[in-house]
């Protein structure tokens, strides 16, 4: 009978914990509906090139380029509010997978500072950086998408960043791709033109990692 009893006790908070659980995954799903949706339209009208080069040439020649460009803007546009929107909701009923230490969102900062330098590289013309790797934004975006996935542990997060860090992968090689196909190269110039892309970079990060980043996203990565 007592043993009867504590399996009873033993049991009676898994249960309601399980619960609990069942109630925040509910919670969560209209929520990350709103999320999944924004990936959707973001990350599949960046992924035409990936995937169906012929639907981007066939919009070019029937709405010509600044057509599809408008099309395209748009859709990414919207994409992007329905994940800036849904992310933030998925906050209110968050569902914890793990939860990494506080020293990784430290690391997750540094690793983060060669991202908006690969960045400012992609629009500073004629670095020997771009030279090298041809496309350094869409770099830019994987090393931040994994740098955030080793920082964070929620559902919302692994498919957020999960989901852009594949697109990552599967872009930068489709990009490379097309480049020696078409015997495209980046011409590199003086290397004030690195410098620059350097320096514009660790002042981009410097101002997001230390005094925008806790405004804009609610998280503090040194504080």
């Amino acid at each position: 009978k007592n043993s009867t009893s504590i399996a009873l006790l033993d049991h009676g908070p898994r249960r309601t914990a399980g619960r609990w659980h069942n109630a925040g995954v509910a919670r969560l799903l209209p929520t990350m509906t709103l999320l999944l949706v924004g990936l959707a339209l973001f990350l599949g009208i960046h992924s035409v090139r990936i995937f169906a080069e012929g639907l981007r040439t066939s919009g070019v020649a029937s709405m010509g380029l600044l057509g599809w460009k408008a099309v395209y803007s748009i859709i990414s546009i919207a994409g992007f509010i329905f994940i800036a929107y849904g992310y933030g909701l998925t906050r209110e009923a968050p569902v914890d997978l793990w939860a990494p230490p506080v020293w990784t969102r430290h690391l997750a900062s540094l690793l983060t500072l060669p991202v908006f330098v690969l960045i400012a590289a992609a629009y500073v013309p004629g670095t020997h950086i771009k030279a090298a790797l041809g496309h350094p934004m869409i770099l830019g975006v994987k090393a931040w998408a994994l740098a955030h996935l080793l920082s964070n542990g929620r559902l919302a997060d692994v498919v957020l960043f999960g989901a852009f860090l594949v697109w990552a992968i599967l872009d930068y090689r489709a990009a490379r791709k097309r480049d020696r196909d078409q015997a495209v190269a980046y011409r590199a110039e003086s290397v004030v033109r690195d410098v620059a892309a350097v320096a514009i970079g660790l002042a981009a990060w410097a101002a997001f990692a230390m005094v925008l980043h806790g405004p804009l996203i609610g998280v503090r990565p040194f504080g």
